[in-house]
């Protein structure tokens, strides 16, 4: 007697035949171990972890950072650098990082780095002085370098911070004076300032801000961004100035953002027959307020270009 035919998914699953009935193999794969790990103390309570790009078989999604083995920071695959804060001051700490894929296979720990924090200052409430000199060189389409002068700090400078729009992205020793930040975008305007730290977690005033432009990817148009935009403070008023960016048309219509946040649309019927445009933002703040102002433009085919350099002005009476 003929035996009926067994059926393919029962014949799969007895063979374990997953790939040879349509399936997927599982990436097991775990990414190389994170190298050039290094560890700064920032403060008497935090320290700033940096490491180099690990590499997968698909793609490095997250990096983990640990503490004695024990995970207390996580980043996306994109980052290399972190800060880890609320230590105990004059204390000896232990870190490793790990990289982590899609499918949540980690990599080796890397060789643990041991730091020990400061002791703090407590009667210390001064804080370093402002970077001077601060410039930047454009390092191709995804990284720049930053350099500037030593601050000075009545007990002494424990680390830089470098900012990028008001957010820290990276920091240094206060033994260096000098930075590369790396994973930016093409085409893209960037502003930095660099603050000085001490051990008492005293910051200095930021240092002048310097603007960079990463060229565009291959392929790509110029950039679409306002260019030359200036912020001046006045009692009731915070005057700006800038160039809109060339374009095949009229370019009538820009939005003003303050801090981050949209705060109006400024329209011409009638664009100015000079290039530079002119708004003078009423401000109702009491003086001694901090406001970080950018401005970008609706292009002739209706859509909006790439953002400013932003600038920094603080209120007067």
């Amino acid at each position: 007697m003929q035996r009926p035919p067994t059926s393919l998914a029962l014949v799969c699953a007895a063979a374990l035949l997953l790939t040879a009935c349509g399936g997927e193999d599982k990436d097991s794969e775990a990414p190389t171990t994170p190298t050039g790990v290094t560890v700064q103390t920032s403060s008497a309570t935090s320290v700033h972890v940096m490491w180099k790009q690990a590499s997968d078989n698909e793609a490095v999604t997250g990096y983990e950072v640990y503490q004695k083995g024990t995970k207390v920071k996580s980043v996306p695959g994109t980052k290399s650098m972190i800060d880890v804060e609320q230590l105990t001051p004059k204390t000896a700490y232990s870190f490793t990082v790990r990289a982590r894929d899609a499918e949540g296979n980690l990599s080796k720990p890397s060789p643990a780095i041991t730091v020990t924090t400061p002791v703090p200052t407590p009667d210390d409430k001064k804080a370093p002085t402002r970077p001077a000199g601060l410039r930047g060189k454009v390092e191709g389409g995804k990284a720049v370098s930053l350099s500037w002068q030593k601050s000075t700090d009545n007990v002494g400078v424990t680390s830089y911070d470098i900012y990028q729009e008001d957010s820290r992205i990276h920091s240094v020793s206060g033994t260096e004076t000098a930075a590369r930040v790396t994973g930016l975008r093409p085409g893209t305007v960037y502003t930095f300032t660099v603050r000085a730290r001490d051990a008492s977690e005293n910051s200095s005033p930021d240092s002048t801000a310097v603007d960079l432009t990463t060229p565009a990817a291959a392929g790509e148009g110029a950039s679409t961004a306002p260019t030359d935009l200036t912020a001046k403070a006045r009692k009731g008023f915070v005057d700006l100035s800038w160039t809109p960016p060339k374009a095949d048309g009229a370019i009538e219509t820009h939005e003003l953002y303050v801090n981050g946040k949209f705060a109006t649309t400024l329209v011409w019927s009638n664009m100015p027959a000079k290039k530079r445009m002119t708004y003078a933002m009423e401000v109702t703040d009491p003086a001694g307020t901090r406001y970080s102002l950018k401005i970008r433009s609706k292009l002739p085919d209706g859509k909006w270009g790439d953002f400013s350099a932003q600038r920094t002005v603080v209120l007067v009476d």
